[in-house]
């Protein structure tokens, strides 16, 4: 463990990425008084902690890449095992339209509740989104960070890195106090395609971080979902070109739990009245506004509302930006 925790604590101390070990006087200095006990010790006290590519407790499917990190430093609840469990990660857009967020969140949820370990990189929009959907199923989701393991980055997800780590992990391969940097986040995505054996875009613009994760799940022969987009969006040009490279389609968890030979579990609404399953019927035809729904149901606003409301609470309806989808 000391020869990758020195590694690692000398990369930021000299803001580098390092995988091997440099034949640097400097480097040999550091190491020479470098104490790994001592630093163990001090990442400990910030309840932070530290597994090496040479240990036994480091993910396999991580130690598979052409380029695994020398080890990751974690923090979070959640033990070492489980980064060793059947993971699937889920990318896209920061940016990203209310249906990307919808389809995230809801995959998210769907394969966490089938038992698959949710991995992302907790950045805004479809990472941001796959997080929340697995904690609201109740399962575990690992976030991989840019920069340093004592940083929550962005800092508007401040509260969602704390939500995901009282059951889950964050992980870098950055000590504490290394910043984030643009370079630095090509580097993450292998991490984050290298913990999965599938990698799963839900949108992603032509020049995008996630088509960078899937062509590095691609590399080591992992599989790379896409879910479909609108053709007219700017959005989907990245995740539509993938799909014409051969990704596979990915229309609903079920895609994707069938790689992983998971059967999922058959999903049962509770009862709903009669407003409430014409409502929803509509909702499952085509995504429509309150106004739409009112005059396809005939109900009122007041009615229409409490209708709505019942549906959301039931996790039947989303409602954003005031349009109303199905949730499955």
């Amino acid at each position: 463990m000391s020869r990758e925790l020195v590694l690692a604590s000398f990369a930021a101390a000299t803001e580098s990425h390092l995988i091997t070990e440099p034949r640097s006087v400097r480097f040999a200095r550091f190491k020479a008084s470098f104490d790994a006990t001592a630093e163990l010790r001090r990442l400990s006290a910030r309840g932070y902690r530290f597994v090496a590519r040479s240990d036994g407790a480091f993910p396999p499917l991580l130690g598979a890449i052409h380029d695994p990190p020398p080890g990751l430093f974690l923090r979070g609840a959640g033990a070492e095992a489980l980064l060793s469990r059947q993971a699937v990660a889920i990318v896209g857009a920061r940016a990203c339209s209310p249906y990307g967020r919808q389809v995230a969140r809801r995959l998210g949820r769907e394969l966490a509740a089938a038992g698959l370990v949710v991995v992302s990189g907790l950045a805004r929009g479809v990472d941001g989104e796959a997080h929340r959907g697995a904690l609201e199923a109740g399962g575990l989701t690992v976030a991989v960070l840019g920069c340093g393991i004592d940083r929550d980055y962005p800092a508007a997800h401040r509260q969602l890195a704390r939500e995901i780590s009282d059951a889950g992990l964050i992980v870098s391969e950055y000590a504490p106090g290394v910043e984030p940097a643009p370079w630095r986040f090509p580097a993450r995505n292998r991490i984050v395609a290298g913990l999965c054996a599938a990698t799963l875009v839900v949108e992603a613009r032509e020049r995008s971080g996630a088509l960078i994760t899937a062509d590095l799940a691609l590399e080591e022969g992992r599989e790379v979902f896409a879910v479909p987009g609108e053709i007219t969006s700017a959005l989907s040009v990245g995740s539509n070109a993938l799909l014409r490279l051969g990704a596979t389609p990915c229309t609903g968890a079920a895609d994707v739990l069938e790689s992983y030979g998971i059967v999922p579990a058959e999903e049962r609404l509770p009862e709903l009245g009669d407003r409430a399953s014409a409502v929803l019927e509509r909702v499952c035809e085509a995504a429509a506004t309150a106004d739409e729904l009112a005059r396809a149901t005939e109900l009122g606003a007041g009615e229409l509302a409490a209708v709505l409301t019942e549906l959301e609470l039931a996790g039947a309806v989303t409602v954003e930006e005031g349009i109303v989808r199905a949730s499955r």
